[in-house]
């Protein structure tokens, strides 16, 4: 298996024998508190410091495993340029709504009987967001883990874009609870690995990752998973576009959907074509009497400003540009809310 990954283009290091934790450093790194990339030894070709000396080097990881069969293999997910959502199945007490989805806010109109793992938070935000659950992807790989749980390996098809790893826990960087992320600073244990626990065992007949859904991207920015992303909440004017036409208000939002979702790829994401639409789309909005200039031009500055913090500038820009063009054609959406 670990040359399988290797294979793939997955580095790998060893896993102590039937444990899940890396296999242990030498004397020497045990004693002497450093960093990895201080140590000699990485550089060196052993495997101290865990998913810091994995490797996709045949020789290298021959020698390992030879050393030790019995080692399991990990996959160091950050350069293998993976994003895998570790779901849980823990019993444990139910955490107050609040605490379900990070930034989103779940009312009592909604139901939470039955909900009580990690399978039931991830369907919860699929279904909000009108998609089906990363548990149920028959198109990617998952691994169920001996307690139940499941791996569901996606690929980072944008490697520009770095995710944080965190814990479903976490107040800070979450994306659900009892739903971990694992990629930028964190691995993940191989199929077939066998631990005192059991074994992880392939689900259904996926046998790659495949590439890590739009919504979830946007997910995963939107709960700070992506270093580089700020979290930007929606301003009051923002909320106004909601007094628009119903068909205006759908178009509208949906087109500033498109520029936010830029976030999550800083290059290749048509940032500049998607502000561009938004905005001749608007200037329409605002000749047709449907919202004011100046509400128009606080929607497309907040959608740049979460897409592109830094570029102030070049948003402007093209809003100036697209705005008033857009405003010569008005726009006059069918129906009222």
């Amino acid at each position: 298996m670990a040359r399988w990954c290797a294979g793939n283009g997955w580095p790998v290091h060893p896993l102590a024998p039937q444990q899940k934790t890396p296999a242990a450093n030498c004397e020497v790194c045990r004693k002497d508190r450093h960093t990895a990339q201080d140590c000699p030894c990485v550089s060196a070709g052993r495997w101290c410091h865990g998913f810091h000396a994995a490797t996709t080097s045949l020789d290298r990881i021959d020698s390992w495993w030879e050393a030790n069969p019995h080692f399991g293999v990990g996959v160091s997910c950050g350069p293998a340029d993976l994003v895998v959502l570790d779901i849980d199945a823990h019993v444990a007490q139910l955490p107050d709504r609040s605490r379900l989805l990070p930034g989103i806010s779940i009312g009592p109109a909604v139901t939470l009987t039955g909900l009580a793992t990690g399978f039931d938070t991830i369907a919860l935000l699929a279904a909000l967001r009108g998609q089906r659950s990363p548990a149920d992807d028959v198109d990617t790989l998952r691994v169920r883990t001996p307690s139940g749980g499941l791996h569901v390996w996606y690929r980072n098809p944008s490697p520009g874009t770095r995710y944080r790893s965190s814990v479903g826990s976490s107040p800070k960087t979450a994306l659900g609870w009892q739903v971990d992320v694992r990629s930028d600073g964190g691995y993940i244990i191989a199929p077939t690995t066998r631990t005192t626990a059991g074994s992880y065992v392939v689900v259904g007949n996926a046998r790659y990752p495949a590439p890590l859904p739009i919504w979830l991207a946007e997910e995963l920015a939107r709960t700070n998973h992506v270093p580089s992303v700020t979290s930007v909440q929606p301003s009051p004017a923002l909320a106004r576009v909601r007094q628009a036409p119903k068909r205006a208000r759908g178009i509208l939002e949906q087109l500033l959907a498109e520029v936010r979702s830029c976030a999550v790829r800083p290059e290749g994401a048509g940032f500049t074509e998607k502000l561009n639409r938004a905005a001749y789309t608007a200037g329409g909005l605002v000749q047709g009497g449907h919202v004011s200039e100046s509400e128009a031009r606080a929607y497309l500055l907040e959608a740049a400003r979460y897409a592109r913090p830094n570029q102030d500038r070049r948003s402007e820009s093209i809003i100036n540009s697209a705005l008033p063009a857009g405003a010569q054609r008005p726009f006059h959406p069918q129906g009222r809310s």
